[in-house]
């Protein structure tokens, strides 16, 4: 008995006449640059998108040979599709991501460049709450079932650790633990030119004049957010400088603020590098921004042990770092 219509998309039911066993679908013409998706429409008549997609996405769907999950990828037009409905769901993680530590009240992971923290629209996807819940979901675990509170966030662009919590007790605890600026948080990046070492502090304020956020020159004592962060040269690069940073507080893009304003804006960095290149100053060339999160530490908000998690710099970061004179890394 076939299985009937569902609210939400689910695996296609034999009423649905697409196969319950291994069914290959023998080469046959397609039109050049087909997509698999418009392929297996043609060579499964009647079934809709949605319908081709899941199958897809759910790890049926083999082309040639090989796991294809994505329907938008090209086929020739000779491809071998094979169709296997008990194949089974692939675990799928994004490069870059891991668990480093979860218990009943917090989840740290580390996070890859390019993702955001949290979503920023309402249907955008991909942040690192829907990794979470996908790591979640592909260890067969409840993955909206364990609610997941902000207090703790990367920009988009930043690699490393990212802790949420997970009751509203522990969002309480880190957020007081946050706020007050008893974390331990470093950093590691790559900053234009030779940098020196030290400690910069400034009051910080959302749009310096031109749309930045920015340290403001106002002497209230009243003005803008304080900043304090600290600097510690670690290797002469080419054209640039290797440097651990510890944040004293924890201010929106502030690390990224103060090393451009001192002159050294971090490699890689499309924002904060506005005023040094109209002062003429060169950019090197970076496939990503070259910030990351490495160190994380603070007193766990329930259980009150301190713990501290790191986080090695990632391959895209350390192909930068090698590309501008440091050694190369054996792993």
């Amino acid at each position: 008995m076939g299985v009937g219509r569902a609210r939400q998309p689910t695996l296609p039911a034999p009423s649905d006449g697409l196969p319950r066993t291994p069914m290959n679908h023998a080469p046959g013409s397609l039109p050049l640059d087909a997509t698999l998706g418009a392929a297996l429409r043609m060579r499964l008549a009647g079934q809709s998108w949605s319908a081709v997609r899941r199958l897809c996405q759910t790890g049926k769907v083999r082309v040639d040979g090989a796991l294809t999950l994505d329907p938008a990828a090209r086929v020739a037009p000779d491809a071998d599709l094979t169709i296997d409905m008990a194949a089974p769901r692939p675990r799928v993680e994004v490069p870059g991501f891991r668990v480093v530590f979860e218990d009943a009240h917090l989840i740290v992971i580390e996070k890859p460049a390019g993702v955001t923290s949290v979503p920023y629209e309402r249907k955008e996807t991909g942040s690192a709450l829907d990794l979470v819940r996908a790591h979640w979901r592909a260890r067969n675990r409840r993955a909206t079932a364990t609610p997941l509170y902000t207090v703790h966030r990367l920009d988009k662009e930043t690699s490393g650790l990212l802790c949420f919590a997970k009751t509203r007790a522990a969002e309480h605890g880190l957020h007081q633990i946050f706020q007050r600026h008893l974390a331990t948080r470093v950093y590691l990046t790559v900053a234009h030119g030779v940098v020196g070492g030290g400690r910069i502090e400034s009051r910080l304020i959302p749009d310096r004049g031109d749309g930045l956020r920015g340290s403001t020159r106002d002497s209230n004592a009243s003005a803008g957010q304080r900043a304090v962060t600290h600097v510690e040269v670690l290797e002469r690069l080419r054209a640039s400088t290797y440097c651990r940073v510890r944040l004293e507080t924890g201010r929106t893009h502030q690390i990224r603020i103060h090393l451009a304003e001192s002159g050294h804006p971090v490699v890689g960095d499309g924002v904060y590098t506005r005023d040094w290149l109209r002062q003429g100053g060169a950019g090197l060339p970076s496939e990503r921004m070259m910030l990351h999160a490495a160190t994380l530490g603070f007193d766990h908000p329930i259980t009150e042990q301190h713990v501290d998690f790191a986080a090695e710099p990632p391959a895209d970061f350390v192909a930068v770092l090698v590309r501008l004179g440091h050694p190369p890394v054996t792993r």
